[in-house]
């Protein structure tokens, strides 16, 4: 009956229809497509009417894409992203000058640029390091010391020691958890999804939000605005004040043409008091419980941690949240935090912003295959890599180190599963070894290394990750649920299929053919 109540003082919340959402997409996929048909219209004018000029023409367009060429070699963007925009500019000039000029034009994003940076400085020294944690790093062999003050520079997040890491090898047993935790919530809670959708999971959670709310404690809830396409309604803040909850869209859609949709909040925090933070691959919607099935089965991980850790946690979120305050609010309150009573190991939350230029995801991913020693195991459910860390995975592998990914048996998109298959023969070639997971979909975003290290979070290998959304992740050095982490890849291991060169060969047409393609623009995508 609870469940049933849940279910429908949800559903009650939000049913509107969305007609401003397709003008929005219309009027953006129309810039495009004008932009198409005008490239189409010169070629053919220059066809029917300057036919004697063609030759002139075509010395321009040279020259143009040569120059074009010069510019590109000569930023600092990703070579892969450079091959992207050279290819699309030689086919079709003003098409691709057009697209390269208003992505990199930070139209409507360079005020967000700025607030991120101004918050960043604001409060990257209102959580201190710990002496004592440093102190017992120091007979370390430097590489957790190295990494530690890399981590440093993004938002100054400490490495710390008084705290307790669970791993969950499954949605359901996070959401399990997240139930219990919420219900020991007596200050704030503060929960920051790329995906929250209505349904049993999200009913659940928001029944005890409600509660919390009318109880005095202090409910905040940031979702990315991608949900308002088709997911809730764009009133769905003020529908949750009406039960005492705060909430946001992060960069919710509007009818402004802007490269600041392109970056997504893509992060997963939740954080209870500042002393349990939940963080992991887990949406807020049904499929990632296996309530509803989709692709299959929904494989997933999360890490909850109660401690020191909790508190990096809040200040991203607070970070992201203070982004469209007028005043932003940092109160010591929210980050004061309890140590763990026992700890072992370390645990260091960072996150990654697509703003400053840093790849901080792909460099603590490239740190750890290029410092393994014994193996690197690997979940994800996309793998559409830049040359950079393609090349970081077969170096390990040929230098001898078991390198093996779990990706997805069964895609929730084909497009992205084609682009993943293009990189199997390479890796294979090279020693990686690659499974597919049959039951359905792998979700997780976890990395395991050599029994002492691992990294879970919400950083897929691939181009959105690691160069577009805003992305958190969760760095544990040798805590007991490492272990944990390990155990959970092999028992998932036991329900894949290896995939061989043999399997490649045989592998689907379509497949074939739209990964070749696809690869062409995949640093676009």
């Amino acid at each position: 009956m609870r469940d049933e109540e849940s279910k429908s003082g949800v559903l009650r919340l939000a049913k509107s229809g969305k007609k401003g959402i397709f003008r929005l997409i219309f009027s953006r996929m129309l810039i495009i497509v004008v932009l198409m048909a005008m490239q189409v219209m010169l070629y053919l004018s220059a066809l029917a009417w300057f036919e004697e000029y063609l030759p002139c023409y075509a010395v321009i367009q040279s020259l143009f894409v040569f120059g074009m060429a010069v510019y590109l070699f000569n930023s600092g963007m990703d070579s892969s992203a450079k091959l992207t925009w050279l290819a699309l500019i030689a086919v079709a000039p003003l098409l691709g000058a057009t697209l390269l000029a208003y992505t990199e034009s930070n139209l409507g994003h360079r005020a967000t640029k700025l607030r991120v940076a101004e918050l960043i400085a604001q409060s990257k020294d209102l959580i201190a390091q710990d002496p004592e944690t440093l102190e017992r790093l120091r007979d370390d062999s430097g590489a957790m010391n190295a990494l530690r003050r890399y981590l440093g520079r993004s938002g100054n997040f400490p490495l710390c020691g008084g705290t307790e890491a669970v791993y969950f090898p499954s949605g359901e047993e996070k959401f399990a958890a997240m139930l219990d935790e919420l219900e020991k919530a007596r200050k704030f809670i503060f929960m920051e999804y790329f995906i929250i959708e209505e349904g049993y999971m999200w009913g659940r959670i928001l029944d005890i939000l409600a509660r919390k709310a009318q109880e005095g404690v202090l409910v905040r809830v940031l979702y990315d605005g991608m949900c308002e396409i088709s997911l809730l309604p764009s009133d769905y803040p003020k529908r949750l004040a009406k039960l005492g909850i705060q909430a946001k869209a992060f960069a919710p859609l509007t009818p402004f043409l802007s490269t600041h949709y392109n970056y997504r909040d893509h992060r997963k925090i939740l954080v209870i008091d500042g002393e349990t933070a939940f963080n992991g691959g887990v949406n807020l919607a049904d499929e990632y419980i296996n309530r509803k099935e989709r692709f299959g089965h929904w494989k997933d991980t999360a890490v909850m941690l109660k401690g020191d850790a909790a508190r990096s946690f809040t200040l991203m979120f607070l970070q992201m949240w203070n982004l469209t305050e007028a005043e932003p609010d940092f109160s010591p309150e929210f980050l004061r935090g309890a140590s763990a009573a026992n700890p072992a190991g370390f645990v260091m939350p960072y996150c990654d912003n697509p703003l400053d230029g840093e790849k901080v995801g792909e460099s603590v991913y490239m740190d750890t295959l290029y410092r393994a020693r014994d193996y690197v195991h690997i979940m994800t459910p996309y793998l559409i890599l830049d040359g950079e860390l393609e090349m970081a995975l077969k170096y390990a592998a040929e230098r001898g180190v078991d390198v093996k990914i779990i990706l997805p048996g069964v895609p929730d998109k084909k497009v992205p599963y084609a682009l993943a298959k293009s990189h199997y023969k390479s890796l294979l070639s090279a020693g990686v070894k690659l499974y597919e997971y049959t039951p359905g979909f792998v979700h997780a975003k976890a990395f395991v290394s050599d029994d002492c290290k691992a990294v879970v979070g919400t950083i897929n290998l691939d181009y959105r990750s690691l160069y577009h959304h805003f992305e958190c992740a969760t760095y544990l050095y040798q805590t007991p649920c490492v272990a944990d982490i390990e155990r959970d890849f092999e028992e998932t291991l036991c329900k894949c299929e290896a995939v061989t060169l043999e399997s490649v060969r045989h592998e689907k047409l379509f497949y074939k053919l739209t990964g070749s393609l696809m690869k062409l623009v995949a640093p676009l995508m």
